[in-house]
């Protein structure tokens, strides 16, 4: 005879968890918000620190109000973070502008929802500050004190007028010898422009170019002298980024594998490397006494008003 014994019935098939609020049912997931606010700082061309400031003060924010998406807040909670800024983490009225840019950034171009006029900011006082400025002899005990590439790179920025930045990133194409010119590519605010090149930098340049000459020889021979190129410069000009007039003036110390292509590409060397030396020298000059607003690299120290064609 069949058996008539009781089966416990089958379960139920889990429930499918609801969307989030504001999101319709069966609607394709939302991509992943940071990677977003990159491809759109990218899109309107932004600088790569930029990008990476901003990046990480959308990353604080978050962080800050437990990891709600910044869709699910608004006007108040940014305006709870940026005054913490001021009154908790007393930062700079400079740090707190930079936060607030990246904030807006993020309601703005990424969200599309710009935020009501925040009333309720506290924000950063801005001290007024007298610069702190070097005199030429205290500038030449510094250059006394560097060697090597560290000195060459302070002598441009002082005899040339170069943040530091700008002047690693020179290429050789941007070192005119004839004319006695560099040419500054995508400064401060993104604009071109031609300053000197100082008359005492002249000999060691030619000393420092001859020498990458030769490692751009050997390089060139292990197919790691490839270089980052501007834009799209890459796809329109075929081989120009293993050219020596597109080199790095100022190479990094060894050739990094890029991810995407998996091709060794030399990159010119982080600030500190250079910025250290510059800094430490300006703490040591005889007679000055280091001040609280001292930066720790050299192109704010060595201001000069005069013509600086002679070092």
């Amino acid at each position: 005879m069949p058996s008539f014994a009781a089966t416990a019935p089958a379960p139920a098939p889990a429930a499918a968890p609801a969307p989030p609020a504001g999101v319709a049912a069966g609607a394709p997931p939302s991509p992943k918000l940071l990677p977003t606010v990159r491809r759109a700082l990218k899109l309107r061309h932004y600088s790569r620190r930029t990008e990476e400031a901003y990046v990480g003060w959308i990353r604080r924010f978050i962080r800050y109000h437990g990891l709600r998406h910044p869709a699910e807040l608004g006007g108040p909670d940014i305006e709870r973070f940026l005054s913490d800024l001021a009154e908790l983490r007393r930062v700079s009225a400079s740090t707190q502008t930079q936060a607030l840019s990246a904030l807006l950034f993020l309601y703005r171009d990424v969200l599309g929802r710009p935020p009501s006029h925040l009333q309720g900011l506290v924000r950063a006082r801005r001290p007024e500050r007298v610069p702190v400025v070097l005199s030429r002899e205290e500038v030449r005990l510094i250059l006394r004190t560097l060697e090597g590439t560290p000195k060459l790179v302070a002598m441009l920025l002082y005899g040339a007028g170069l943040r530091l930045l700008e002047c690693l990133e020179l290429r050789i194409k941007d070192l005119d010898f004839s004319r006695g010119q560099i040419l500054v590519r995508r400064g401060k605010g993104a604009k071109d422009r031609v300053t000197m090149l100082p008359d005492g930098a002249r000999e060691p340049l030619r000393v420092h170019l001859a020498d990458l000459r030769h490692k751009y020889q050997r390089d060139l021979a292990k197919e790691s002298a490839r270089v980052p190129l501007p834009a799209a410069l890459d796809r329109k000009l075929r081989g120009a980024s293993t050219e020596w007039a597109w080199q790095w003036a100022f190479p990094g110390l060894r050739p990094w594998r890029e991810p995407r292509t998996g091709l060794l590409v030399r990159h010119q060397p982080p600030s500190p490397r250079i910025g250290r030396p510059a800094g430490g020298a300006g703490r040591g000059v005889p007679g000055r006494r280091a001040q609280a607003g001292d930066q720790p690299y050299l192109p704010p120290l060595v201001r000069d008003s005069s013509p600086r064609r002679r070092l």
